[in-house]
This record gives structure tokens, sequence and C-alpha cells, in this order.
């Protein structure tokens, strides 16, 4: 008698064919909406379903304090976070520069964006450059990595600080608190408010943007094989390896917003340059640099220039 058949084996199918139902974790403020409705959009393009779940973080919640006093910019992920973990959401959409450099366990960031511009931008109703403010001038900015920045541009000044969302802070300008604010530039184009930019901040001019300004990051739970296929496409090679460098700077210098630290990486063909520059809140005003060049082809070999770069740091003094 012959043996039966085997059974056929069931369909194979790649995780990134199938459509999935996509919960995105965001932020309420209009920026971080922006973002998340333009991830959703991409993955909505890709033919996949997709639905915002808005928190508002605790960093959202204090506005009283500096960032650096009261936790890090990690108060604007970790509601997120949790979402994530007990499966309210699917993905979580983040200013990369917000994010903590490393992730808590259990967690890993499945693709990085395409850079928006990664400048510092002026903002003034009343000058036209920083340049151009009179001495003793307010400047707003809550960033130690600008203050000290500014301070190295132009120690004559007054840097208070301005907490708040993007909308909030322009508000405080417009109000009369200060006589120019500095911002990132890739929110206000984001949002459509370019044209309140006054002058961007050349990056050959010792204004250096903070590691992976301008960029998104996208963070899901470890282990999820079918979002981490689904967000491939979404992944820009390029930034992923610049960021990558700039984020292990700041690592190597345990860094945080509590970190007045800068750190900005380009890549043409496969040669990674990266610019760091460190300053002491409570010194002169005197910026440490390094300045690393390399070949990369994994964002681990461009994270270790970056190590190389934070090395060059502590050696010239940076703590």
């Amino acid at each position: 008698m012959l043996a039966s058949p085997p059974s056929p084996l069931p369909p194979i199918f790649l995780v990134s064919q199938a459509p999935l139902s996509i919960v995105i974790a965001t932020r309420e403020s209009r920026l971080a909406l922006w973002q998340a409705e333009h991830v959703a959009a991409r993955l909505q393009g890709l033919g996949h379903g997709v639905r915002l779940l808005g928190m508002t973080t605790q960093g959202d919640r204090i506005l009283d304090r500096s960032l650096s006093k009261v936790g890090g910019k990690g108060l604007f992920v970790k509601e997120l976070e949790t979402a994530l973990q007990d499966g309210r959401a699917d993905i979580a959409v983040h200013s990369l520069k917000d994010v903590p450099m490393d992730l808590p366990e259990g967690f890993e960031m499945a693709c990085v964006m395409e850079r928006e511009d990664p400048r510092d931008a002026f903002v003034s109703n009343a000058y036209p450059t920083l340049q151009a403010l009179p001495e003793g001038a307010v400047v707003g900015t809550s960033s130690l990595r600008r203050q000290v920045l500014l301070r190295a541009l132009r120690p004559d000044l007054r840097v208070e600080p301005l907490r708040g969302n993007l909308d909030t802070r322009l508000r405080k300008l417009d109000d009369g608190g200060y006589d120019g604010i500095v911002l990132a530039s890739a929110g206000l184009i984001r949002l459509g408010l370019e044209a309140r930019i006054r002058c961007h901040f050349s990056i050959d001019e010792q204004m250096l943007p903070a590691a992976g300004q301008g960029a998104l990051g996208i963070e899901i739970r470890a282990g999820r094989a079918d979002l981490a296929a689904a967000l491939a496409p979404l992944n820009h090679r390029a930034t992923e390896l610049t960021t990558s460098a700039e984020r292990a700077v700041s690592r190597a210098m345990g860094g945080s917003c509590s970190m007045p630290l800068a750190a900005f990486a380009t890549l043409s063909d496969a040669t990674l340059h990266l610019r760091a520059a460190w300053g002491d809140p409570a010194g002169d005003g005197t910026l440490l640099r390094a300045d690393v060049t390399g070949t990369v082809a994994t964002p681990a070999e461009a994270a270790t220039l970056g190590e190389e770069a934070a090395n060059r740091l502590r050696a010239a003094g940076a703590h």
C-alpha cells in the first residue's frame, strides 16, 4: 500500500509583505504630532494601517526647571516606552536628539529616518543675527550645549532659560521676554515656520548641533521582527551612520541634556567626518574640540569613531 502523500507545507510570507496594524505612541505637541503623522503617512504608503496614541510626558509637564535638573531628556520618552511595554502602542516616534544614549533593556531603535536641516536657528523680532544684538541682550535657551557655544561666540550676552514646546518658546519671544532665541531649524521647517528664522548658525562658526539633531528615530520593543521589517524601508543609511557616530561621542562621555556637548558628522561616500565640542558651563567660555575622520560601513564602525572623538575630548580636559 502506498503511503499517503505528505501534507502541503503552509505558504511562507516575509513579515514585511504582510500589512500590519500599527499604533504610534507620540507626544501631543504640534511638532511631535507632525512627526508621528509623517511616519504614519510613510507606513500607510507601504500598505499598513496606522493610528496615533497621543500622550503627555513628564518632560512636557515640568516647565519651571531645566531638564538637566529634573532627569534629562529621557523624561520625553519614558511614558512612550511604557505604552510599548504594555502593548498599547507598537512604535514610538522620537526626535533623536531627545532619546537617551542607552535604551532600556527590551527596547531597540528600529530605524533612523532621513535628517532635516541639522543646524540651529537664530529667531528674533528685532535683530537679524546674533552678532547684531547689543551688549547685554537676552537670548533664550535651556540647552547647556547652546549656552556654552553662545558664550564662546558672545560672552557679553545674557543667556536665560527657555522651556516649553516650540510654539510656547516663540510666544515667549513675541511677548518680549527675550531679544532673541535659539531653536533647532528642523522643527521650524517641519511646522512651516521657516519664515521665523532670521539666520541659520553656520556649523563652521562654532555652533555645532546636538547629537542626532534633525533626525527622527523610531523605537520598538526588542524582538518585534514584523515591525523591524515594516520599518526597514524608512531607514536612511547615511543618517543612521552619522548619528551613530554622534551619539557614541555623547554615550562615551556619559552624555545627556546635562552634558554641554555638541557632535556633528557628515558622510561622503564611505568617509565619515566627525566634529565634537565640549565647554564648561561654569568656565571662561573656552571650547575643547575633537575632529576625526575614518572609513565606515556599519553603525558599529561609526560608533568607534565617536568613541575616539570622546577620548580626544577627555584627553584635552573635558569631563
